[in-house]
């Protein structure tokens, strides 16, 4: 199979879909690799690196459009790239196509067969490939609200670890998965006051146990949302529910609770974000205010580091992409039901339940859309 790998155009986004190591794999199989000129640069993988394990180095994203069979991508396609795609070609990168209607209605409009990371699954349930990332972003969360609190970046002016005879900032992290989990062991490290809020007796005991004190467990509810907004400095979005529009956790009337330059830091962009207000950014135009309360709401906060996102996502999604690679997408699905959860488009068929229950669409199973 041609694999090609296009550069990524989304705003700052300098992580690369295949990195020499994952066209090296490729490559030892008899598969071919074309890799847009520059691809990896960003992430400290220059074209050398790629045509010294064999892959050509083309000229343009046209060309990678063009000619190979899977598209292998970081970010969800831009409009200009939905253009070049095709029926028969195969898709693999995120889509988060629940908030995004335009995006969905171009991919249906294509034919393409598109795999989303986000949404293939393990024997256990979870996201193996949207794991790393929501690790990265967890990580990232704390730092990014913490420079939001800065006063010079419209926030409180409160440092999250505090000093001798200052207390510490306060940080509320809703939902306790990957990502908040990740995220409370960096606030934790930086010395804030943390409590993690979630549903999920069993993880708030998992958590306690996990932190040994070191932070408060809180069930989650309107009644324990309503007291701690007007006490915390920053809030961290954490919630998720796969594929599917991210639930509405804060209101806007809710920020009437909270301290004039408190913080809410929104990792559940991608998805719609989980604050009513939440509205997605990029790294040159971060954060924003509503009511006095500054939102940082970057849709690929991982991209900023790239270096690490690039080789953390690779170690998932490579061998998905060579299971798709060497057998075709049909038999691939066909063998691994947890890719089979990957497939959200098809022959202009959308085959993800929580897609088109957020979007209104009619949806056909994945074995449905396989026959098609």
């Amino acid at each position: 199979m041609l694999i090609g790998c296009p550069k990524e155009i989304k705003n700052q986004e300098y992580r690369v879909g295949v990195t020499p190591s994952a066209a090296l794999e490729a490559i030892s199989r008899g598969h071919s690799v074309i890799i847009e000129t520059n691809a990896g640069i960003g992430a400290g993988f220059p074209d050398e690196a790629y045509t010294n394990v064999g892959a050509e180095i083309v000229s343009t994203a046209e060309e990678i459009f063009a000619r190979a069979e899977m598209v292998v991508k970081v970010k969800e396609p831009q409009p200009a790239e939905r253009k070049q795609l095709r029926e028969g070609q195969i898709l693999y990168t995120y889509l988060h196509l629940a908030p995004d209607p335009a995006q969905t209605q171009d991919l249906l409009d294509s034919g393409v067969t598109a795999i989303a990371y986000e949404t293939v699954t393990d024997n256990r349930g979870g996201l193996p490939l949207l794991a790393p990332m929501s690790e990265v972003a967890g990580r990232l969360a704390p730092q990014t609200g913490s420079w939001a609190l800065q006063k010079a970046n419209g926030g409180s002016g409160v440092l999250l670890g505090g000093v001798p005879g200052v207390r510490p900032a306060n940080v509320a992290i809703i939902g306790g998965g990957v990502v908040g989990t990740a995220a409370a062991r960096v606030a934790v490290g930086m010395g804030a006051n943390v409590t993690v809020l979630d549903r999920s007796v069993p993880r708030l005991s998992y958590l306690d146990d996990v932190f040994m004190g070191r932070l408060t467990t809180q069930y989650s509810d309107q009644g324990a949302m309503a007291e701690l907004l007007p006490r915390v400095d920053m809030v961290i979005g954490a919630v998720l529910i796969p594929g599917a529009a991210a639930p509405k956790l804060i209101s806007r009337d809710q920020l009437g609770l909270m301290k004039p330059g408190s913080v809410l830091v929104d990792v559940a962009i991608d998805q719609g974000g989980c604050f009513e207000t939440s509205k997605a950014t990029t790294h040159d135009e971060p954060i924003y205010e509503v009511d006095g309360i500054v939102h940082y709401c970057v849709a690929n906060m991982p991209g900023a580091v790239a270096r690490t996102s690039t080789i953390a996502l690779g170690n998932a999604t490579v061998p998905h992409m060579l299971a798709l690679a060497d057998k075709g997408w049909r038999q691939a699905c066909e063998d691994d039901e947890n890719l089979m959860n990957g497939l959200n488009t098809h022959a202009g068929k959308l085959t993800y339940y929580a897609v088109g229950k957020a979007l209104g669409i009619d949806v056909v199973s994945p074995k449905m859309a396989m026959k098609l």
